[in-house]
């Protein structure tokens, strides 16, 4: 629903603390805080915009009644009459009010004239704004109730809604309108009604001076007679837990009377009295808040005090002309609503210092004060922000002592508006049709909050209605989109809501509906661009939107749309794009036939078209690649290759290699190598090639097998240089390749690679020296020459072409040393004899090939040598840093030399002790390696086995030095059978069998120490150092 824009409604400065009173005079005074109007004039209150209820229309009876009510006040609303509205409230009471101590500007004719002209673009603007709240009258019984009853009061608890007639009823409903009960404790109207939090009691004062409590669980009731009219009641917090059954009332005797029951039954007792009728009364926690003719004061049940007092002002109108309305927003802030004044009232502690005097421990500060250009028939809150049920009153004539009858009728009041207000600023205000509205004044209106927990829900009544007031959704917000045909917009917001939601919004309407709004506006890109986020899976709907685009002669437009899976749709509709776009646009086929799976159309058929297309048109190069690409689609690379060679596309030889069709082109190597040198790439192409020579001459080069060599190399005769390119390619591949061409390979590097030609001659030993050489002395390549003459053995040759036609000193150095010929050296030496330069060049490079006295020996004397000095300088450093080395070398030899003699010695004549076992379970030396006695038999060593004992000092098993696969030499024989056997060949002369035991015991050490080697610990231990190392 579209709203009125807001108006700006400031709060006032922070007043500061109201002091308490010290008797019975009013403890504030009139209220000083400044207060700021929202609007220049009720005129432009009357511009908000109509609410229309959403779940029912007015009867007709309440239709004809307004009609007839417009009817008759029509000629009274006049222009002149709207231009004086602005006045209307200044002029209830006693006099115009001031502002600030000012009193308040109004506009002129002109001013209100020239705002009338801008309605038209306001009302405009307002269109596009959207409403905050949504409207709906509550259904069940109440329509039939109020139809023979009219409404005065009503009361909301966690469950139920209490409804107060001026018939003196009371019905109960549900939230959703159904009735639960129905009772009359009055035969007046019901002026008030409240409901415990226990949805127990339920408390109704009456014009007819009675109070009644009367339970809706029980029997329980209780009246009272005040014999005056009573407009207020309020039942104590907790009211239906607790014994005392407190409640506190007031009416037109000017008396706050609480009653409070004891043992004997209720007592009375008279809280406040004379300052006129009591209008409103609320109770939260210990305090009471009431309203009489003055202003609204406020009460401490626990000390008996009243804490504070807030005055109506000093020009307010009569308090019985708008009632006043009291909100407890928490247990210390109340929020007053009174004629066209919100005021907002804290309650605080006082300090310590005061409370000594006997003044009351609570104190009441005003924090907020606004100003509305409306009466408020109703105040609720919501949120950080107020609810405010605004009555404007109805205007009236300059002359009222006027005879003209038309001018002394009652004018038809207006309708009455809710208005969200939040920080002072008014954000949304809507108009609400409510039945009968033209007959009610603003007592006759009221609003209140559910009480439902975690609810924004409000209700307002006339006599006639109950409406509902709700803050709009999400859902609301997309309806009101639509609406407005801001279908983009209500799409984005409907599927941002079926992503938290699931599918509890039709997306899909709202698509459609914007796609019919798009399409009947002719934006049909936004339409097609639309359909698969709007269609979907829904694949008649796609073939009913394409029709409907050839309808409209814009199929090409939705082609790039077109679903070919999920859905996918009839093949007549593929067929029939495939058709269009043959006749229109070419280029669209082509990557329609490229984008698209075959098995959504008939191949054939479409082969078919193109190809007698193609027939038509004569060569037409995009039909070309139209029929190669289906041929290739339909899996016959070998047909699609003709068409691809003659379109000279660049990706032919990813085509060849791809379905292996080199056998088809080994004999159009030249035709290959020529389209691929001819045709034109672009820049990206270029750098995306990774081939030195071309993709021809890759794909040439990467399958000899199925392109022979010697075929290829037949066909590029006749372009040395396509030659030239295919066996550089092979020979970085595989030189083997080249053996045969090895000449013609010296010849076609001479000619197009000299960068290669070096290299090539160097690598090779293929080729004929004396050929290359006469290539080379033909185009005069001195350094290739030198290089063969090298080869060739003519070094002295070679050796004058380097100072004869090059005069590179170091080169012909370097050549010498490359050679290492005596005979050389002597040749350079000589030639440099009279060519100081020369001379000097050598004595700088020349290094240990040659005595520099040799070189120095052969000045001659009186020869000039520019720089000679230098030159024998370096000479002379160079041999001295060579002396140095020597010297130094020669000294590190003989410390290690030391070193090594001096621990030889020391292993050699040094000692190891050992020993068997001390006892059975200790022994003093053990092996090594496997940590086992050495001497004592054991398990692995039956019999005694045999020690070596390293230089190292390491003792250890033979066995445990042995590798796996060798075993010891077998043993001599015992020294006392050798005794034994020389005493009885001799007769015990000589010493024969001790040179005979020592040679034994050597040879067999010296067989051991082959098979064991060196130290195993030791060997273990120095790789263990070098890893570490």
């Amino acid at each position: 629903m579209p709203s009125r824009p807001p108006s700006t409604t400031k709060s006032s400065p922070k007043p500061t603390s109201i002091p308490l009173p010290t008797d019975d005079q009013p403890e504030a005074g009139p209220s000083v805080a400044s207060s700021i109007r929202s609007r220049g004039s009720t005129v432009s209150s009357i511009k908000g915009k109509e609410r229309a209820v959403d779940d029912e229309e007015e009867s007709e009876d309440d239709k004809d009644d307004v009609e007839d009510s417009d009817d008759e006040d029509g000629d009274d609303l006049s222009e002149d009459d709207q231009d004086a509205h602005q006045a209307q409230i200044d002029q209830i009471g006693k006099g115009s009010p001031q502002i600030n101590g000012e009193s308040p500007h109004y506009k002129d004719d002109d001013c209100i004239e020239s705002e009338d002209e801008g309605d038209e673009e306001d009302e405009s603007d307002e269109e596009d704004e959207e409403p905050a709240l949504k409207y709906s009258r509550l259904k069940g019984r109440i329509p039939e109730i109020l139809a023979k009853d009219s409404a005065s009061t009503i009361a909301v608890s966690p469950r139920v809604i209490a409804l107060g007639t001026h018939n003196g009823m009371v019905h109960v409903f549900t939230y959703e309108g159904a009735k639960v009960n129905s009772f009359r404790p009055h035969a007046a109207g019901v002026t008030c009604l409240k409901m415990d939090e226990d949805n127990d009691f339920v408390a109704t004062s009456s014009v007819e001076g009675r109070v009644v409590i009367h339970s809706l669980t029980s029997t329980e009731s209780y009246a009272f007679d005040y014999k005056r009219p009573m407009r207020a009641i309020a039942l104590e917090p907790g009211f239906a837990k607790k014994n005392t059954r407190a409640f506190v009332c007031g009416g037109m005797a000017g008396n706050l009377i609480m009653q409070e029951k004891g043992w004997l039954g209720y007592k009375e007792q008279i809280i406040h009295s004379g300052e006129g009728p009591i209008w409103a009364i609320e109770w939260r926690g210990n305090l009471i808040a009431w309203a009489n003719d003055l202003g609204v004061k406020i009460y401490d049940t626990t000390t008996s005090q009243r804490i504070g007092y807030i005055d109506r002002g000093a020009h307010a109108p009569r308090a019985e002309l708008f009632k006043c309305t009291l909100q407890w927003k928490d247990d210390h802030t109340l929020i007053i609503g009174w004629a066209d004044h919100i005021k907002i009232v804290r309650i605080r502690n006082r300090a310590k210092s005061q409370t000594s005097t006997g003044l009351p421990a609570l104190t009441v500060e005003m924090t907020g004060i606004y100003q509305v250009d409306c009466m408020i028939s109703g105040l609720a809150q919501h949120n950080s922000s107020y609810v405010v049920l605004a009555y404007i009153a109805p205007d009236t004539y300059e002359n009222e002592a006027t005879d003209n009858p038309m001018e002394q009728r009652r004018k038809a009041a207006n309708r009455p508006e809710l208005r969200l207000i939040d920080k002072g600023e008014e954000v949304n205000a809507d108009a609400l049709s409510l039945a009968n509205y033209h007959m009610y004044g603003c007592n006759d209106y009221s609003l209140i909050k559910s009480q439902r927990e975690n609810e924004q829900v409000f209700f307002v009544i006339s006599p006639s209605d109950v409406i509902v007031v709700r803050p709009r959704d999400e859902i609301d917000h997309i309806d009101w989109l639509v609406e407005r045909e801001r279908y983009s917009e209500a799409l984005e917001a409907a599927e941002e809501l079926r992503k938290k939601h699931g599918n509890a919004l039709d997306v899909k309407a709202i698509g459609l509906k914007y796609m019919n709004h798009l399409l009947a506006q002719g934006h049909f890109d936004q339409t097609a661009s639309l359909a698969p986020k709007v269609l979907g899976q829904d694949s008649e709907a796609w073939e009913k939107w394409i029709y409907t685009f050839v309808q409209h002669h814009q199929l090409p437009t939705i082609i790039p749309y077109i679903p070919t899976k999920d859905p996918q749709l009839g093949k007549p509709v593929y067929e029939m794009v495939f058709g269009h776009l043959l006749v229109n646009d070419r280029q669209a086929l082509l990557k329609t036939i490229t984008s698209w799976p075959t098995d959504i159309y008939d191949m054939n058929t479409v082969m078919g078209a193109v190809q007698g297309e193609l027939e038509a048109t004569k060569d037409d190069p995009i039909l070309l690649e139209c029929l190669a690409e289906l041929h290739l689609i339909n899996r016959q690379p070998a047909k699609a290759l003709p068409y691809f060679l003659r379109l000279r596309r660049p990706h032919v030889f990813d085509l060849i290699r791809e379905h292996n069709l080199f056998t088809a082109v080994q004999d159009q190597a030249l035709l290959l190598v020529q389209f691929d040198q001819e045709r034109e790439v672009d820049k990206a192409e270029v750098q995306g090639d990774k081939s030195k020579h071309g993709a021809a001459i890759e794909l040439l080069v990467d399958h000899t097998h199925s392109i022979p060599i010697d075929r290829v190399v037949h066909q590029l005769e006749e372009k040395p240089k396509y030659l030239y390119m295919y066996l550089d390619a092979l020979f970085d591949k595989d030189p083997q390749f080249c053996l045969l061409y090895s000449d013609r390979m010296v010849e076609l590097y001479a000619a197009y690679d000299l960068d290669r030609l070096m290299p090539f001659l160097r690598a090779s030993n293929f080729y004929d020296l004396e050929k290359a050489y006469e290539i080379c002395k033909q185009r005069d390549l001195v350094t290739e020459m030198v290089f063969l003459l090298g080869r060739m053995g003519n070094n002295k040759k070679a050796l004058m072409l380097i100072i004869e036609r090059l005069g590179d000193v170091q080169r012909a150095i370097d050549f010498a040393k490359e050679q290492s010929d005596e005979d050389l050296w002597e040749d350079l030496l000589t030639y440099s004899e009279t060519r100081p330069s020369f001379i000097r060049a050598l004595l700088e490079h020349v290094g240990a090939e040659i005595n520099p006295i040799r070189l120095i020996s052969r000045i001659k004397d009186g020869l000039e040598i520019p720089g000679l000095k230098e030159g024998v300088v370096r000479v002379l450093m160079g041999m001295n840093l060579q002396v140095s080395l020597l010297e130094g070398c020669q000294h590190i030899l003989n410390g290690d030399c030391s070193n090594l003699a001096m621990e030889l010695q020391a292993a050699q004549v040094g000692s190891t002790r050992c020993s068997s076992l001390i006892n059975e379970d200790v022994a003093t030396s053990t092996c090594t390696i496997c940590h086992l006695p050495l001497f004592s038999p054991s398990s692995k060593y039956p019999s005694q086995s045999l020690i070596l004992l390293y230089l190292c000092q390491h003792l250890i098993h033979a066995q445990c030095a042995l590798p796996e696969d060798v075993d010891l030499p077998q043993r001599q024989e015992n020294i006392n059978v050798t005794y034994l056997l020389a005493n009885g060949a001799g007769g015990g002369k000589g010493q024969n069998w001790k040179s005979r035991a020592i040679g034994g015991k050597l040879g067999y050490a010296a067989a051991v120490r082959v098979r064991v080697g060196r130290c195993p610990v030791c060997e273990v231990g120095g790789r263990r150092g070098s890893k570490a190392g």
